[in-house]
């Protein structure tokens, strides 16, 4: 099928070929190529509170659809003539070659899209040599992940994603185990401090967490589960709860989604207090700078601050001596009528001007996307949402293959548009349209 030898430079030939290889046969590829049917099938199999809660966004979902407009608004504009025939994808990220500037972005509670979700997705990466941020709220703890992940290749790259809880001991605890399970960054998320305004949840009374999903990175801690045993020797005299059909199925949720046995966990208390402690705990609205300071006496990791939307932010990031920022507007999951990621970034990268890394993610989906963002001065870009589809519809194959498809049109983009690395990418390669 193919006039070319499958090299790691030719990564958009050799995806296309693989898929029209399986053509031939009759097999169409296991996930969409593009992202609206991509879309559209997940949403099929996934229950209605998967639904909601990956797809969902923040009051009328204006956000979302900024991040797609702000996108939108740059035209790539090709360049002919050039000798494309050798591209390079590599990209460097706290001392670390990658084949490709793309990330796995931290999905909370992905169970609800498939069984082993993180385990999964871990896989995927690896598959791909690709860094997973592993969630805060994952359903799998991190070093079970980072075990997986060691298991396809070696080594493989991994960052954390850390929620600042109201107890400093859980957060130096969860810190230690990022580094133990040899994270490469960790990701401080700042726009979560409270959850945002969401319909889709709200509509349907869904928690995850309430039920015990998405928690497994606290009840795997030895700080939170001392916390938990606190609260349950100190709890007396407890009001009586109602009981209902619901109350009933949240508490067999919260048992099978807690460590330990499904019927000791019907009836002991703790895996219903830890479920309390973690709405209690998991996040800090009093979070700010002075703490981001202290971070580096904290840990020896590379910190990244996920969640900076402002060029004076960026410019104080800097000042307090952190390593990378991701432009985030967090899948505009958290603010209803905030700004565009890519429109935020345009005013950031010129202020933080090479001094630090910086990634951007919310509403990118094709490897377009990951193109505009490199050209207006990400160094690399964050997939979300649609790696969740992928592995909603096929498993650790649909979130690879996703990710990888997305990687392929980054390839066949860059050396249709003229150019051959993507460190090379410019603003010059884009034309701004109203």
């Amino acid at each position: 099928m193919s006039d070319e030898t499958a090299t790691p430079t030719s990564a958009g030939r050799t995806r296309q070929n693989e898929i029209y290889t399986e053509g031939i046969h009759g097999r169409g590829p296991r996930v969409p190529t593009d992202h609206a049917e991509l879309e559209r099938r997940a949403r099929r199999v996934m229950s209605k509170r998967a639904w909601a809660y990956i797809a969902g966004g923040a009051g009328e979902g204006s956000t979302m659809a900024s991040n797609r407009a702000a996108l939108d608004r740059w035209a790539i504009v090709p360049r002919v003539l050039r000798d494309v025939s050798s591209r390079s994808l590599e990209t460097e990220l706290f001392g670390r070659t990658l084949p490709a500037p793309v990330l796995f972005s931290p999905v909370g509670a992905g169970a609800l899209a498939a069984r082993d979700a993180d385990m999964h997705i871990g896989h995927a990466a690896a598959e791909l040599g690709v860094p997973y941020i592993f969630s805060n709220q994952g359903c799998a703890p991190m070093e079970q992940v980072a075990a997986e992940m060691d298991r396809v290749r070696p080594g493989a790259p991994r960052w954390f994603q850390l929620y600042w809880s109201t107890d400093d001991d859980l957060v130096d605890s969860l810190l230690g185990r990022a580094e133990r399970m040899r994270a490469d960054a960790v990701a401080v998320t700042l726009d979560t401090t409270m959850l945002g305004w969401r319909p889709q949840d709200l509509n349907i009374g869904s928690l995850p967490f309430a039920r015990g999903e998405g928690i497994d990175q606290y009840t795997s801690d030895r700080r939170f589960r001392e916390i938990v045993a606190e609260r349950v020797k100190a709890a007396v005299a407890a009001e009586r709860p109602e009981i209902s059909l619901g109350a009933i199925k949240t508490l067999v949720s919260i048992a099978r989604n807690s460590p330990g046995g499904l019927l000791k966990n019907l009836t002991a208390p703790e895996p219903r207090v830890a479920v309390q402690t973690f709405l209690d705990i998991y996040s800090r609205p009093s979070l700010n700078w002075d703490d981001i300071a202290g971070l580096r006496e904290r840990t020896s990791l590379p910190i990244v601050l996920k969640g900076v939307l402002h060029p004076d932010d960026a410019r104080q990031a800097i000042d307090v001596g952190v390593d990378g920022i991701i432009v985030s507007n967090h899948g505009g999951r958290q603010v209803d009528g905030a700004i565009g990621s890519i429109d935020a970034l345009v005013a950031i990268a010129p202020v933080v001007d090479g001094r630090i890394k910086v990634l951007v993610d919310s509403g990118i989906h094709t490897g377009a996307d990951v193109f505009k963002a490199l050209a207006l001065g990400a160094d690399a870009a964050c997939i979300g949402r649609p790696h969740m589809y992928g592995l909603a519809l096929a498993g650790a194959d649909g979130a690879r293959d996703v990710v990888a498809n997305i990687i392929a049109e980054l390839d066949l983009t860059l050396g249709l548009s003229g150019h051959t690395s993507v460190t090379d990418v410019t603003r010059e390669a884009l034309q701004q349209i109203s």
